[in-house]
C-alpha cells in the first residue's frame, strides 16, 4: 500500500458538514488501497479567535478573553455532538481542554505579559481540539483512525512562533509513532502547525504551518504523495477575485510553485514544498468542496509549456527603502553593513536593486521600519515609502526568451513601475508598483499572456462557454 499524507485546511474542517466531506475523501483513499496520514488545521477562524483571547487577557480584559473561550468551547462541543453519536467522552475531553485554556488566560490577565512561548501554547489548542474531534468522527464513519498529538512527532528548536523543525528527530519519532499505525492499516490523525522542542514545550511553525507539517511528515515517511486539501481547485493563473477568467494550472514545477508561494500565492505555505523537494515527492493541491477536480500537481520537472508564464502572484503591504551614499562609492563591505542591519532586526528582504551610489530594497511594511531606517542613516541618506506591491510572474526559462520584458512592460505601460528584477532567477520576473495599481496590473498582464493558454498545462475547458440550447 502506498502512503499518502493528506492535509486539510481550516475551511475543510470548519463545521460538521465540512468534516463529513473530509471523512468521505479519506475513506475514498482507503478504498483505493492507499495508506493515509491525515494532518488537520484548526477549524476556520479559531486560531484568530485564540490570538484575540490571548491579546485581551494580556491587556487585563479577563472577562473578554474568557468570553471568547466560552464561544469556542460551545462551537467545539456542538461540532462533536453533531458528528459523534455517543459523544459524552469526547465532549468531556473538550471541556478539560477548555478548562486548562481558561486557567492560562486567567493567569495571563494577572501577569499582563504575553510572551511568544505562552502565545504558542494558547494557539495550539485549535489544532489539538480539531484533530481529536476529527479522529473521533472518522471512527464513527468506519475509518480506523488513531489520534496522534503532533507535539510528539514534530520536534523543533525553541524559536517560538516560528520554530525550525529538527528533521532527524522528526524522522525518528515518525518511525516510532506513525509507522506502526500505518503498518496496522490505521489512519493517524494529527494537528498541523504545532510542535514541541526537545524539552516538550509547545512551539508553532508560523501561520500556514499546517502545510509544512504535512510536508515534514511526508518527507519523514517517504510518502508516495502529499495532498494539500483547501477550498480552491488548485494553483490558478492569478487570483480569481481579481481575474474572474483565471485558469487552473494542471501541473507546475517545485521551483515555480516555491516562487509563487513566497511572492504572495495563498494556496501554499512558502516552506511547504522544501521537504517534498528533498525526497522528490509529488504535491497535489486539491479542493475538498470539489474532490472530483484533479487540482494542481507539483513535481520536480514540469512538462514544457507553450505559454511563457504559468501564474501571476502579488505581494502587497510592502515598503521600498532607498539607501543613498555617494561617499560609500565602491567601498568594500558597504552592502554587508546594510544587510547586517536587516539581519539584526530579523527583517527579510524581498527584492534588491543597486546602482553606483544607491541601494533600493523592498521589505514587508512593519513597525520596525523607523528603527531600521535610523540604523541605516548612520551609513547613508535613507528614505522609505509604504503601500507598494510586488508583482511576480512565474514561468519556465523567462530569461532565455527574447523580447519577454518588452511584452510585459508594454502590457502595463499605463502603470508606473518603481523597481524591476529579472535575471536573478530563470523562472521569475518581478517588479514593484503602487499597491493601488496592483489589481489593474494583474488584469492587464493576464489578458496579455493567457488568451491562448496551453491545454496541456492549463484547464482550458473551464473557460469554454456553456452550450446554448434552442427552445
Amino acid at each position: 500500500m502506498s502512503l499518502v499524507v493528506m492535509k486539510f485546511g481550516g475551511t475543510s474542517v470548519e463545521d460538521p458538514a465540512a468534516i463529513d466531506r473530509t471523512a468521505a475523501i479519506v475513506a475514498g483513499r482507503v478504498a483505493q488501497g492507499r495508506n493515509p496520514v491525515v494532518v488537520v488545521s484548526a477549524m476556520a477562524k479559531v486560531t484568530d479567535q485564540l490570538l484575540r483571547a490571548a491579546a485581551a487577557a494580556a491587556q487585563g480584559d479577563r472577562t473578554g478573553a474568557l468570553a471568547i473561550s466560552s464561544r469556542l468551547r460551545s462551537r467545539h462541543r456542538d461540532t462533536a455532538f453533531a458528528l459523534v453519536k455517543d459523544s459524552a467522552a469526547l465532549i468531556n475531553r473538550i471541556d478539560q481542554k477548555f478548562d486548562s485554556l481558561d486557567e492560562i488566560l486567567r493567569g495571563l490577565a494577572a501577569i499582563l505579559e504575553l510572551t511568544p512561548r505562552i502565545s504558542d501554547l494558547i494557539v495550539s489548542y485549535g489544532e489539538r481540539l480539531s484533530s481529536r474531534i476529527i479522529a473521533a468522527a472518522f471512527c464513527e464513519r468506519g475509518i480506523a483512525a488513531a489520534h496522534v498529538d503532533a507535539r510528539e512527532i514534530i520536534v523543533t528548536d525553541s524559536q517560538y512562533q516560528r520554530a525550525i523543525p529538527i528533521d532527524s528527530a522528526i524522522d525518528k519519532r515518525a518511525a516510532e509513532r506513525l509507522r506502526p499505525l500505518t503498518s496496522a492499516a490505521k489512519v493517524p490523525v494529527m494537528g498541523g502547525f504545532i510542535g514541541a522542542n526537545e524539552a516538550g514545550i509547545t512551539t508553532t511553525l508560523g501561520r500556514g504551518g499546517s502545510d509544512f507539517t504535512a510536508a515534514l511528515i511526508g518527507g519523514a515517511m517517504s510518502a508516495a504523495d502529499i495532498e494539500i486539501w483547501t477550498d480552491v481547485d488548485g494553483i490558478m493563473t492569478s487570483d480569481p477575485r481579481v481575474c474572474p477568467d483565471a485558469l487552473r494550472v494542471k501541473v507546475i514545477s517545485f521551483e515555480e510553485a516555491a516562487e509563487l508561494a513566497y511572492f504572495g500565492a495563498k494556496v501554499l505555505h512558502p516552506a511547504t514544498i522544501l521537504p517534498a523537494v528533498k525526497k522528490n515527492i509529488p504535491v497535489h493541491v486539491l479542493n475538498s468542496r470539489n474532490p472530483a477536480c484533479e487540482g494542481t500537481r507539483i513535481i520536480s520537472l514540469a512538462p514544457h509549456c507553450g505559454s511563457p508564464f504559468k501564474s501571476i502572484a502579488v505581494k502587497k503591504k510592502l515598503s521600498i527603502i532607498d539607501v543613498v551614499a555617494s561617499r560609500m562609492l565602491m567601498t568594500h563591505g558597504y552592502l554587508k553593513e546594510i544587510f547586517d542591519i536587516f539581519d539584526r532586526h530579523k527583517c527579510p528582504v524581498d527584492m534588491v536593486s543597486t546602482s553606483e551610489v544607491s541601494v533600493s530594497l523592498t521589505v514587508d511594511s512593519n513597525d520596525k521600519l523607523p528603527v531600521i531606517a535610523a540604523d541605516l542613516s548612520k551609513l547613508a541618506d535613507v528614505k522609505y515609502e509604504g503601500k507598494k506591491a510586488l508583482v511576480c510572474m512565474v514561468g519556465e526559462d523567462i530569461r532565455g526568451q527574447n523580447g519577454m520584458a518588452a511584452q510585459v512592460f508594454t502590457a502595463i505601460r499605463h502603470i508606473n513601475v518603481r523597481m524591476i528584477s529579472q535575471g536573478a532567477s530563470e523562472i521569475n520576473m518581478s517588479f514593484m508598483i503602487e499597491e493601488d495599481d496592483a489589481d489593474e496590473a494583474v488584469r492587464a498582464l493576464h489578458a496579455a499572456f493567457f488568451q491562448n493558454p496551453d491545454p496541456a498545462i492549463f484547464d482550458v475547458e473551464a473557460r469554454k462557454p456553456a452550450p446554448v440550447h434552442s427552445s
